[in-house]
């Protein structure tokens, strides 16, 4: 029930409404987790293969530890705020290829920052039941006031009176990202956890390594992007 793949858009949603409560947004998730995985898929120009590409990083190094790659068709048509049907499949399919269980998934695209407060990473972590977070680059929803310059800096990303997220700056002067809780980890920690994979960078190390391994994938494969 869980992972089928729906036949039409009003079933998606369907799905995504009758998994929506299942969402754990309390956590805490892990306060300090020995290993975090990043999730990335990237499609071949045609449109019509994806490399969905999973890192496992150590938390404290950064350096990658474990990593899977998954090749394969899009699963739905492609339907904004349905992203999930389309790619979680071979999201799934190379978590299962892994040989460590991550404490963390860290999903390139949103969780509760949804327009039915259901995205890519609440999906993957209710799925799998690991605690997971969504980091876009873009919001898909909300509004919000751009925060302080500073690294570290924040500020609410806000549907009416709805909480949906922190639009956080990784990077002195430099864009910020849009954090949201996926799954078993509070706002706070998603917030702290992005933080402590963006040391060098605006994207999460996680986002970095997935982004390059399911590039060289689809390269390799003579489908680059």
């Amino acid at each position: 029930m869980l992972t089928r793949t729906p036949r039409s858009v009003a079933e998606a949603v369907a799905v995504q409404e009758e998994l929506r409560p299942l969402v754990d947004l309390v956590g805490p998730g892990p306060l300090a987790p020995e290993t975090v995985a990043g999730l990335d898929v990237a499609y071949a120009e045609s449109g019509d293969l994806l490399a969905a590409a999973v890192t496992v990083l150590d938390a404290r190094t950064l350096a990658v530890v474990d990593s899977a790659v998954s090749l394969g068709r899009p699963a739905f048509d492609y339907v904004p705020g349905l992203f999930a049907f389309r790619e979680a499949p071979a999201l799934l399919a190379a978590l299962d290829a892994l040989k460590t269980v991550p404490d963390l998934l860290v999903c390139d695209g949103h969780g509760v920052a949804h327009p039915r407060r259901f995205g890519l990473a609440c999906h993957l972590g209710v799925v799998t039941g690991l605690p997971a977070i969504g980091v876009g680059k873009t919001p898909l929803v909300g509004e919000w006031e751009a925060p302080a310059a500073e690294r570290g800096a924040w500020s609410a990303l806000r549907d009416g009176g709805e909480v949906l997220g922190r639009v956080l700056r990784t990077r002195d002067g430099v864009k910020p990202v849009f954090v949201s809780v996926g799954h078993r980890v509070s706002l706070e920690n998603a917030t702290a956890r992005v933080l402590a994979l963006t040391p060098r960078y605006r994207l999460p190390e996680t986002t970095r390594t997935a982004d390059r391994l399911c590039r060289e994938a689809l390269a390799g494969a003579g489908n680059g992007s």
